[in-house]
């Protein structure tokens, strides 16, 4: 049997769904209207409820699309979703990059843009799949969203941000995070989505029982997931850890000007006076702006200040010689002093912010591309935890803390979490607050305590719920003390990342394109 590439799948029979096929620019707005939606679901909005209605709104545009416009329609739901939620990239080009105001613009647009490239080229493989059945392509379509999620999370290094999951740190469906991740919060949403979908198409045709069971079908994750939260798959220790995490809010135009080398140090060392004695003491990402080769009469005096049983923990670069690269080399790395060894070099690195991709090319063009430390060099796979009193504390810095399988990862058989950021780069943007959701997705999914040491904010103690017990605001010069609690065992997600999802959602493609309906 022949089949038009213009022919269009069944839909919903309604007026709404053929007014949304006819009408192009009306589908257009409401895609991307479908898109910022989804930032509403992140902080510091905390909208969770509108992911489902987010996935509801695009299937009500995209189902009766012929294959051939669903490349568009992916790009366009991908732009409100990421000029929404990801814009704030603005704000470091702009304000921190010495880069004019319209060649930020661009970048920015850009980068937004290329972000997209990848809803478009998902919704693409998800026509060509499914053609000319809108069973199929509601079926397939929460396989389609997973696999795009997690291909985004690795591709040219990845931007796992923005996963609907996150949203559920503070949402009902966050007791599915220990057990399959982010991904398996999101796999929950859009199936719920398609359920809505389903349901509605059924209750048009009058078919009630079967639509009704599509409905609690719909639902039970969210009914599941509230009981699964209540459980604990880690075990906690009594005995409290003491911490103390300085935040030195050090404007970022004099972060790295050697004049001011002197007045951040003493800040830090002022904050720290009256707490040398507290079992962790949390210096934040680059505390000491000067690489560790440099920074001997510093270290010294920290060793000497320490108490016996006391370690700090620092973000310092580090300058030396690597034999795995056969030459010098420089790294965003973090150590413990004290009381505590080990020394951990950043394996996740920015783009631009850390390394200048095609650098012979692009160094000298604009100052965006000659930002300072931007010259680093990504640190080895398996490197060690840190030690501090006995704990085995494994440190992320910065942007790692986004990769859920990665941090869930290195995260198995350590007792603590610690992370630490500079995220003075995006100013008073929702950047730094959406950075913050992320720390505590990843300690909702590990079942462990993670210390957040900030810059500039926000400065946290995040429970092995996902939870805030302590907390400095952005934008202060302030000490946190509080407790943390080391934790044994492991979520099932540590065990197996996020590979049963995937794997799911790749039966899912099989199945459903060779057995549920036969190829027109």
């Amino acid at each position: 049997m022949n089949h038009s590439s213009n022919q269009r799948p069944a839909s919903i029979p309604s007026a709404v769904t053929r007014s949304l096929s006819a009408n192009r620019w009306l589908g257009a707005v409401l895609l991307l209207i479908a898109g910022g939606l989804q930032t509403l679901t992140f902080a510091p909005y905390y909208l969770w409820w509108l992911g489902p209605v987010s996935i509801l709104l695009i299937l009500l545009v995209c189902v009766p699309l012929v294959s051939g416009q669903l490349f568009r329609a992916g790009w366009l739901t991908g732009l409100g979703l990421f000029a929404s939620g990801a814009s704030w990239v603005y704000v470091s080009i702009s304000q921190y990059g010495n880069t004019s105001q319209w060649i930020a613009i661009l970048l920015t647009a850009l980068f937004v843009a290329g972000l997209a490239l990848v809803h478009g080229l998902a919704f693409w493989f998800w026509g060509r799949l499914a053609r000319y059945s809108a069973v199929r392509r509601l079926l397939l379509f929460p396989a389609i969203w997973i696999l795009a999620d997690w291909i985004r999370g690795w591709l040219l290094t990845g931007f796992p941000w923005l996963y609907l999951g996150t949203a559920h740190t503070d949402g009902p469906l966050a007791g599915l995070a220990p057990i399959g991740g982010v991904h398996l919060v999101t796999l929950a949403i859009i199936t719920t989505a398609v359920a809505a979908y389903g349901a509605l198409w059924l209750i048009l045709q009058t078919r009630h029982t079967l639509a009704a069971t599509v409905v609690v079908a719909g639902l039970l994750p969210w009914l599941i997931a509230p009981a699964l939260n209540r459980a604990d798959w880690t075990t906690l220790a009594q005995e409290p850890t003491s911490v103390a995490a300085m935040q030195g809010n050090i404007p970022q135009q004099i972060k790295w000007d050697p004049e001011f080398l002197k007045d951040q140090i003493v800040a830090y060392l002022g904050m720290t006076e009256d707490h040398w004695n507290t079992d962790i003491i949390l210096w934040p990402e680059t505390a000491i702006p000067i690489p560790q080769d440099k920074a001997g009469k510093i270290i010294d005096h920290i060793n000497e200040r320490l108490g016996e049983n006391s370690t700090l923990i620092t973000g310092i670069p580090w300058y030396g010689f690597s034999e795995r690269s056969e030459g010098f080399t420089f790294h965003n790395s973090i150590t413990a002093l004290g009381a505590g060894e080990g020394i951990y070099h950043k394996q996740k690195l920015v783009p631009f912010g850390e390394y200048v991709p095609l650098e012979k090319y692009l160094r000298g063009l604009i100052g965006f591309f000659d930002l300072p430390m931007s010259s680093f060099t990504p640190g080895p796979k398996n490197q060690s935890a840190l030690t501090a009193n006995g704990l085995r504390i494994m440190p992320f810095i910065c942007y790692e803390v986004a990769y859920p399988d990665f941090l869930a990862r290195n995260a198995y058989n350590t007792d603590l979490l610690l992370t630490i950021s500079n995220d003075g780069w995006f100013g008073d943007s929702i950047g730094p607050l959406q950075h913050l959701q992320l720390a505590r997705m990843r300690a909702l999914e590990t079942g462990r305590y993670m210390l957040r040491g900030t810059n500039n904010g926000v400065t946290a103690i995040i429970n092995n719920k996902g939870q805030i017990t302590e907390r400095i605001p952005q934008f202060e010069r302030a000490v946190m003390t509080g407790e943390v609690y080391r934790a044994s065992g492991s979520t099932p997600y540590m065990v197996t990342s996020s590979w049963p999802v995937l794997t799911f959602a790749l039966i899912l493609i099989v199945f459903v394109r060779e057995r549920v309906i036969p190829k027109p």
